[in-house]
């Protein structure tokens, strides 16, 4: 764990810019996005001539309110090529969402964007403490997804070495942690905790093994979650935040001094926060959906795209780079629950609470008389076998959901191992009410 002494070194003269300067590079590059897109992508000159602006329209940062927003539906009304502003032939890489929830969302990459990600990625893991020499284990998955090439090419960049291990096998997962001694760990933070339990399932001790550091994203995670996997192995939890349609992994990092919010790197993204219902902007510091432009994409520049996650704007602090706070939720994952706004964050914080049950959960919503049911599903730890245990902690987390968020909710206590883990995202609600 790093301590009061740790000092950054080795940092880019844009890491600790002013704000003027870190200004002044945005409204110029700013600027260049909006042509860019309007001249190469009809999909936007059609957007902004309906909204009734041009990108010279565009003089301070303030304007780009202006501007439409962009969301994933409008890269899906443009599959799969449609929303690239340069020639196929420039074009180095491709990724794509996985497509659940419709057509999957395409981005293309040249070389100078493969280049801009490996060193911003390399960036973010310098923030987590990372430092050249080290070995570094990724196990988020590679392909389609940019979460594994992304912290490739991120750690190559920085000179450490890469194991390249992916998704899934979590046995094979601890076996090489103990042969191969990484200092850096690369994946989910629900797939952290697998990792965990096989740890102890073999009678390994976490704290002895070589990790140091942990550099997790994908999903939202708790500020008690990073407690008890710090706790468990003895390392520094750092978040990580990116999506593909703006980049991939590295748009934005914690710093291992502060863990304090994610920096984002306002020198190749700019960030708003809006209100989620009416999409106007909101000021620093008030909570509200998180929306992007890309400043130095060439393959797919972004204006304005709508992530759906929820956070709020603070200023930096171990950089001059304005931070994000940890994302609390999405504005599209919520569950209205009896007329309650709940987000599977919340529950999580609550189930970290007690200390008989383990941190993997499934929330399943049914309705029964046109009454909204919610049932939380919850694994009891090793050492919470008695039947009386396992009532009175699920009567716990029962009440400390009902006091905290407001609605009553089913707790079922399951035993050790039965809940499905995922070595990507997490499935974590299941919604069985009729559409």
């Amino acid at each position: 764990m790093v301590d009061a002494s740790y000092k950054p070194y080795g940092l880019e003269p844009i890491e600790t810019a002013s704000r003027d300067e870190i200004a002044a590079l945005q409204t110029e590059r700013l600027a260049w996005s909006l042509k860019h897109a309007y001249d190469n992508v009809e999909a936007y000159r059609k957007k902004f001539d309906a909204a009734g602006v041009k990108p010279q329209d565009f003089k301070r940062l303030e304007d780009i309110a202006k501007f439409p927003f962009t969301t994933k539906a409008d890269l899906r009304e443009n599959y799969p090529f449609g929303m690239f502003a340069v020639p196929q032939d420039r074009i180095v890489r491709i990724h794509a969402s996985s497509g659940t929830t419709g057509k999957p969302t395409v981005v293309g990459y040249t070389q100078a964007d493969i280049d801009n990600w490996a060193n911003l990625m390399a960036r973010s893991i310098r923030a987590s403490g990372g430092r050249p020499g080290m070995k570094v284990h990724i196990a988020y998955g590679y392909g389609l997804f940019t979460g594994g090439l992304g912290a490739h090419y991120g750690a190559e960049r920085l000179g450490c070495a890469v194991i390249p291990v992916s998704g899934g096998m979590t046995e094979r997962q601890v076996q090489l942690i103990c042969d191969f001694k990484p200092d850096i760990i690369m994946v989910t933070p629900s797939y952290m905790l697998a990792i965990l339990d096989e740890f102890r399932a073999k009678g390994l001790d976490p704290r002895e093994s070589s990790l140091s550091i942990g550099i997790f994203g994908a999903e939202p995670w708790t500020n008690q979650m990073r407690g008890e996997i710090e706790e468990a192995f003895a390392m520094d939890a750092v978040d990580i935040f990116g999506l593909s349609e703006v980049m991939g992994p590295g748009v934005a990092n914690e710093c291992v001094e502060t863990k304090d919010g994610l920096h984002i790197w306002e020198d190749h993204f700019y960030p708003e926060v809006i209100d989620p219902e009416s999409g106007n902007p909101l000021p620093d510091g008030e909570k509200g959906e998180l929306v992007f432009t890309t400043l130095t994409k060439e393959g797919l520049p972004v204006i304005r795209y709508r992530t759906r996650d929820l956070t709020r704007l603070l200023p930096g602090t171990a950089r001059t780079h304005r931070r994000m706070e940890k994302v609390t939720g999405r504005s599209d994952d919520m569950m209205i629950i009896r007329g309650v706004n709940v987000f599977p964050t919340q529950i999580e914080e609550l189930l970290l609470r007690c200390q008989g049950l383990s941190p993997h959960y499934l929330i399943e919503l049914s309705r029964q008389e046109r009454l909204d049911v919610a049932t939380i599903f919850v694994e009891a730890r090793p050492d919470c076998g008695e039947a009386t245990t396992r009532n009175a902690e699920a009567a716990a987390l029962a009440m400390h959901i009902r006091n905290t968020i407001g609605i009553g909710i089913s707790v079922m206590v399951r035993d050790p191992g039965t809940i499905e883990r995922s070595a990507g995202k997490a499935r974590r609600v299941v919604d069985k009410r009729p559409k």
